[in-house]
């Protein structure tokens, strides 16, 4: 029986991944800045401004709001999404203790 290697994994490393594996794309990242620029961004104006068709930065869109990064709204054809400050303010953190164990651990060893 095959079994998940990510359950060997804790629960924080999993969701720090998660959200890496989400934002690891320009467009995401370009999309992500465009919505930090504005307080909520209509999904048109997000094509507006993006060298991507319409239905490229749904499906970018789409992974970043399944990864609880953005929040938003459906209204018929019109969207509105803005950040999940409370999303990057645990990604921070996450990341930032990550990153601080790994110098810590840096220090007490003398590697190439």
């Amino acid at each position: 029986m095959a079994i998940n290697k990510k359950e060997a994994f804790t629960d924080t490393d999993q969701h720090l991944a998660d959200l890496c594996k989400a934002m690891a794309h320009p467009a995401r990242i370009a999309i992500l800045r465009v919505l930090a620029e504005r307080s909520t961004c209509i999904c048109g104006e997000i094509v507006d401004v993006m060298p991507l068709a319409q239905a490229t930065v749904s499906q970018h869109l789409k992974e970043l709001l399944n990864a609880g990064l953005i929040k938003g709204t459906v209204d018929g054809k019109k969207s509105c999404y803005c950040i999940n400050w409370e999303t990057f303010k645990n990604f921070n953190l996450a990341f930032n203790t990550l990153s601080g164990d790994m110098e810590q651990a840096a220090l007490n060893q003398n590697c190439c």
